[in-house]
């Protein structure tokens, strides 16, 4: 269904969807708009209303209703998920093929890890760290493998956890492979995320697992975010797309390991 609402009247399902859509993009609407477009009587739109308050979609107004804060982070994040998806995809498969039957590995709280956990769910044996609560709805009915949720505080507007409690989980383990995402890889190879405590907490990751590997797509490179938590000299592998400029190409080889760019055959390692 398109997110314009249409002159129709619609099942009370495909109403309430309808109200949550236009809602996600408009942040409020007065119940004789929704009423007009809709098609339906007021009475029934307040009714509507009240079940959305229910379910924290929506806060009601004096006339009409707003966005609720649930329902904003949902929209936030389902847009990330489904940002440059196909890059990410072809990232994970790249990852994934590091990773053998019986290895430990920490998978931080991104979108592109994300995607690997789905990959990973064939992998007899492997150990799944985390402190994301995605991966871990992802991967809870892998009878195959071990997922260990990592403790925290929930990190505002993402299902992530960190902070003290998050570092401190991670002392207590060790780890083949941690993978990692980035907001932001500067000219200069620095990683950058958004968060400062989502930065502490990735520079213990690498600190717990023998072999590290960053999963950027070419958009990162060049860029800069708040916080810088490490560099690509940290990282054994990076894992990139092939949008990557032959800039950022010859810097990511100098510093990294090893960079694998996907969507071809040819892998670029760094020069002895």
């Amino acid at each position: 269904m398109s997110p314009q609402f249409k002159h129709q009247r619609l099942p009370g399902a495909a109403r309430l969807q309808a109200i949550r859509d236009q809602l996600a993009r408009t942040s409020s609407l007065s119940i004789s708009e929704i009423s007009e477009k809709l098609g339906v009587s007021e009475m029934t739109i307040r009714r509507d209303l009240a079940t959305l308050e229910k379910s924290s979609d929506v806060r009601r107004t004096h006339g009409g209703a707003v966005v609720a804060e649930r329902m904003v982070f949902e929209f936030s994040y389902a847009v990330r998920q489904r940002e440059r998806i196909k890059e990410k995809q072809e990232i994970a498969a790249a990852a994934r093929k590091l990773v053998q039957p019986g290895q430990r590995v920490i998978l931080d709280t991104g979108t592109t890890t994300l995607q690997l956990a789905a990959l990973l769910k064939d992998c007899d044996g492997v150990t799944v760290i985390t402190p994301s609560l995605a991966v871990a709805s992802e991967l809870q009915f892998c009878e195959n493998l071990t997922v260990i949720l990592l403790g925290g505080m929930i990190h505002r507007g993402s299902p992530d956890l960190t902070g003290p409690v998050t570092e401190h989980c991670l002392e207590l383990l060790s780890a083949d492979w941690a993978f990692q995402g980035a907001e932001a890889i500067g000219s200069d190879g620095s990683i950058y995320n958004v968060d400062l405590q989502l930065a502490q907490v990735d520079r213990k990751m690498r600190t717990k697992a023998a072999r590290s590997c960053l999963l950027a797509d070419s958009t990162k490179l060049g860029q800069t975010a708040l916080v810088k938590n490490g560099n690509l000299k940290d990282f054994d592998i990076f894992i990139t797309d092939r949008g990557i400029s032959r800039k950022h190409l010859l810097l990511a080889r100098k510093m990294a390991g090893k960079v694998i760019i996907t969507q071809t055959d040819k892998q670029q390692t760094k020069q002895p």
